[in-house]
């Protein structure tokens, strides 16, 4: 027994040893900012969302069940408020706080602030009942008119009545996007009835950004819809699809969702991917595994999957090994969520072009407005 806890008090001894020295390291490396990052005021943000608890946002809400999960605490923090705060200053102020980061941004000059629909029940409307939480288009779009800083990401699920009118006034009111999350919206991307939706898309030059891989952050999620494998019918509609977070997590048909994506990346011209969330402690080691394929990156745009950049989630020192210790000091530096989340990933090897491709993959005739470069004109 003695020589056992000789043995702990020693392997403890040298475990703060090499704590200490760590510490002394960093604090002697001169911060160097890594040479892949994007010019100032180049980004557009392709995955930015905001919420709404009906505080100022007419129709949104959060679920009973969400609400009482130890998660909806954690969002309000990572949108650093409460639902006090909420309550008296109104759904606002979450969008607000990224319009103000926005501003202060060396690199990031517009949002994609996305939208989020329900759950669609058999009457074609919406079923608040086991809809988890709700961000209608019209509160989104109206946020995108009054500040220059966002673009209008819609979200429509097309097991609406009404969805192929929802598509034409989403368009006319400048959205860039359709976003789905199929895992809890209840949408089968597979699903033969939903090509009338794909052809309207396509025939509207609308992208379809969709979440793959599995979806760990609501209450609870069917992560089969998950499958990238699922995006093949719309893909073979023609519609221009954004596979989200690079189907990072899970897996299906006993095969990880990210092995699942690459084949199909290759071979779609209209599949593209984004790297929001993969700084988060959850996916460490997905970007690196990422980048060692030209073909993915050729197709990989940046997205920051805000307001989730808050420590311990995102922290630069969960990269080291990863990337060089002069350049994770520089982003661990920045006080900006946005521009150190760009500051951590051009560490890790993202090349420009990836922080600046949104901006080229969403442009639509008509629709320059929504696009870096665009303010003032």
């Amino acid at each position: 027994m003695r020589a056992m806890l000789r043995a702990l008090g020693l392997a403890t001894a040298l475990g703060v040893v090499a704590i200490v020295l760590l510490a002394l390291s960093v604090a002697l490396v001169e911060p160097r900012a890594p040479t892949t990052l994007p010019p100032q005021n180049s980004v557009l943000d392709m995955h930015a969302h905001t919420a709404g608890l009906g505080e100022g946002c007419a129709g949104c809400f959060v679920s009973d069940d969400l609400v009482a999960s130890y998660k909806f605490a954690f969002y309000l923090r990572a949108f650093g408020t409460d639902a006090r705060e909420m309550a008296a200053h109104g759904d606002t102020i979450t969008a607000l706080r990224l319009r103000d980061l926005i501003r202060e941004s060396r690199y990031v000059e517009r949002a994609v602030l996305l939208a989020l629909d329900g759950v669609i029940g058999a009457d074609g409307a919406l079923d608040r009942a086991v809809t988890q939480v709700y961000v209608p288009n019209d509160y989104i779009a109206g946020l995108a008119r009054q500040h220059p800083e966002f673009a209008f990401g819609a979200s429509i699920n097309p097991y609406r009545e009404d969805a192929l009118a929802r598509l034409d006034r989403a368009v006319a009111d400048g959205a860039v996007l359709v976003k789905w999350i199929p895992a809890i919206m209840h949408i089968d991307p597979a699903d033969p009835a939903l090509d009338a939706f794909y052809a309207r898309l396509v025939a509207l030059d609308l992208p379809l950004l969709v979440h793959v891989g599995d979806e760990n952050a609501f209450h609870h999620a069917d992560n089969r819809l998950g499958d990238p494998r699922r995006l093949a019918r719309p893909l073979a509609a023609g519609v221009r699809v954004i596979a989200a977070h690079v189907a990072t997590t899970g897996e299906n048909g006993g095969e990880g969702n990210f092995e699942r994506l690459l084949p199909m990346v290759a071979r779609h011209p209209n599949l593209f991917t984004e790297e929001s969330s993969l700084t988060q402690v959850n996916k460490l080691g997905f970007l690196p595994r990422a980048l060692e394929r030209p073909a993915l990156v050729a197709k990989l745009m940046h997205g920051s999957d805000w307001p989730l950049q808050f420590f311990p989630l995102v922290w630069a020192w969960w990269q080291l090994g990863r990337a060089p210790l002069a350049e994770l000091r520089y982003a661990a530096m920045l006080d900006n969520p946005l521009d150190r989340d760009i500051a951590i990933k051009a560490a890790l090897g993202v090349p420009p072009a990836v922080f600046t491709r949104a901006a080229a993959v969403l442009a639509r005739p008509g629709r320059r407005a929504a696009l870096p470069g665009a303010m003032g004109e």
